[in-house]
C-alpha cells in the first residue's frame, strides 16, 4: 500500500479509555512488514482471567484463527498478541511454526502456559509471517507494559485503518461497578461472519467464560455481523473479549444480574461497528438501512445486505443519487419473499415510494438535501410481515479502488 491514506473525513476522535485491573499493554516496532511505525501488541492478562471469542466464517482461515478456536475451550486467557502488516494466511506448516514460535515466547515471557495465549494477525495474505521479528522485541515489550496504553494498542493493530477506534463503557454488577474497553480495527474486506476486522474487549469484572461467550456471542451477532463494506469476508476476523476479574464483584451466570453488564457490552460493541464502518476503505458516507415489514428478521437482514452489498446502490450514493430503482433491484435480488406491488422505500425519512409505486406528489428536493450530507438512511418496506432489521455499511468510491488496486505495493 503506498503511501500514507488521508483521514476519512467520517473519523470520530478516539476517546480516553481507562486502565483495566489486570490488564497492562505495550506496543514496538517489530518491522513485520511496516517501517517507522509499531506493529505488534502485547497485553498481558492477570491470572484467571476468564475469555470468549467469535471468529471468521470464511472456510480458509489464517493459522491464528485455528490457533485460538484451539485454546479457547480452555476458558482461560494470560496473553495476547497481535501483529499488523501479515495476516498469516495461506502459509501452511510455515504459519502453524509461526503460530506456535509466538505463543511459546509469549508464554516464556510472561510465566504463563502456551495454552493461555491467544494471537492475531491482520495484512496482507499469503507470505510467511516472520515470527522471528516478533520473538525479538518480546522482552521489549514485557519491559513497556503498563496500564495505561490502549490509545497505543489500537495504534499498532491497524493496516488501512485511519485513524484508530476505540469505546468505553461502565456497568453495575453485584452492587460493583465494572469497566469495560475495547478496540477495533477494519476498514476494507468487511461483511458479516465478520470481517478483516478485529477487536478486543477488556473487562475488570468477573464472568465465567461460558457466560462471556453467550452474551459475546449474542451481542456480536446484532453488532460487528450487521456490517458490510465490500461483501467480502475475510479470513481473520477475530474478536476476543477477556475478564480478569480484579473489580471485586462475586462470578455470577445469572442472567438478570448480568442484564446491566450486557447493556454496556453491547454499547462498545455497537460503537465499534460504526466506527469500522466509518473507517470504510474509501468512505464518504455512511448509510444505515433499514428493513422492515418482511416474514422473518432473518429475510430483513438477507434483503438488507442484499442492498448494502450492491454495488450499484453503493456508488448511486456516492454520487449522491437518490436511484431507488437500484434499491428495488436489491430486494429482488435478494432471494426472499417480496412483492414487488408492497413495496415502499423511504431515503432520509421522505417516502418515494408506496405500494410498489412513485408516491403522488413526491417532491425530491428534501431527498437530494440528504443524499449530500455525510450520513444517508434507507428504508424499506417489505410490506409482508412483521420482520425487521438494521445493517450498516458506506458508499463505494474511487478511493476503494485506490487502496486495494495498491495494497502490496
Amino acid at each position: 500500500m503506498a503511501g500514507q491514506l488521508p483521514v476519512s473525513p467520517l473519523a470520530l476522535p478516539m476517546p480516553k479509555l481507562p486502565p483495566i485491573a489486570g490488564v497492562r499493554l505495550a506496543t514496538a516496532e517489530a518491522g513485520v512488514r511496516y517501517k517507522g511505525r509499531t506493529d505488534v501488541l502485547l497485553a498481558e492478562l492477570a491470572e484467571g482471567t476468564s475469555v470468549a471469542g467469535v471468529f471468521t466464517k470464511n472456510l480458509c482461515p489464517g493459522a491464528p484463527v485455528t490457533w485460538c478456536r484451539e485454546v479457547l475451550p480452555g476458558g482461560t486467557a494470560r496473553a495476547l498478541v497481535v501483529n499488523a502488516g501479515n495476516a498469516n494466511v495461506f502459509t501452511g506448516a510455515a504459519g502453524a511454526r509461526a503460530v506456535e514460535a509466538t505463543a511459546k515466547a509469549a508464554a516464556a515471557t510472561l510465566g504463563a502456559q502456551t495454552g493461555e495465549v491467544f494471537l492475531a494477525s491482520t495484512g496482507v495474505i499469503g507470505e510467511p509471517l516472520p515470527a522471528e521479528r516478533i520473538v525479538a522485541v518480546m522482552d521489549q515489550l514485557k519491559a513497556d507494559l503498563t496500564e495505561d496504553r490502549f490509545a497505543e494498542a489500537a495504534k499498532a493493530i491497524m493496516t488501512t485503518d485511519t485513524f484508530p477506534k476505540g469505546a468505553t463503557r461502565t456497568a453495575k454488577l453485584g452492587g460493583v461497578e465494572v469497566r469495560i474497553n475495547g478496540i477495533a480495527k477494519g476498514s476494507g474486506m468487511i461483511a458479516p461472519d465478520m470481517a478483516t476486522m478485529l477487536s478486543f474487549i477488556f473487562t475488570d469484572a468477573a464472568i465465567p467464560a461460558s457466560a462471556l461467550q453467550a452474551m459475546l456471542s449474542k451481542s456480536v451477532e446484532g453488532t460487528f455481523n450487521c456490517v458490510t463494506i465490500d461483501s467480502d469476508t475475510s479470513t481473520s476476523d477475530t474478536v476476543l473479549l477477556f475478564a480478569t476479574g480484579a473489580a471485586g464483584n462475586k462470578p455470577t451466570e445469572d442472567p438478570g444480574q448480568l442484564a446491566d453488564f450486557r447493556r454496556a457490552l453491547h454499547e462498545v460493541l455497537h460503537e465499534l461497528t460504526m466506527l469500522v464502518v466509518r473507517d470504510g476503505e474509501g468512505a464518504q458516507k455512511l448509510v444505515t438501512i433499514k428493513v422492515e415489514g418482511a416474514v422473518s428478521h432473518a429475510s430483513a437482514k438477507k434483503i438488507a445486505l442484499a442492498i448494502a452489498n450492491s454495488p450499484l446502490v453503493k456508488t448511486a450514493i456516492a454520487g449522491e443519487d437518490a436511484n431507488w430503482g437500484r434499491i428495488v433491484m436489491a430486494v429482488g435480488k435478494a432471494g426472499e419473499p417480496a412483492d414487488r406491488d408492497k413495496l415502499g422505500v423511504a431515503v432520509g425519512g421522505v417516502w418515494m415510494a408506496k405500494a410498489g409505486g412513485v408516491v403522488p406528489g413526491y417532491d425530491e428536493t428534501p431527498v437530494v438535501a440528504h443524499m449530500k450530507g455525510r450520513e444517508i438512511e434507507l428504508v424499506v418496506d417489505i410490506g409482508l410481515g412483521e420482520g425487521h432489521a438494521t445493517v450498516w455499511t458506506c458508499d463505494l468510491t474511487h478511493g476503494y479502488i485506490d487502496i486495494n488496486g495498491s495494497y502490496r505495493s
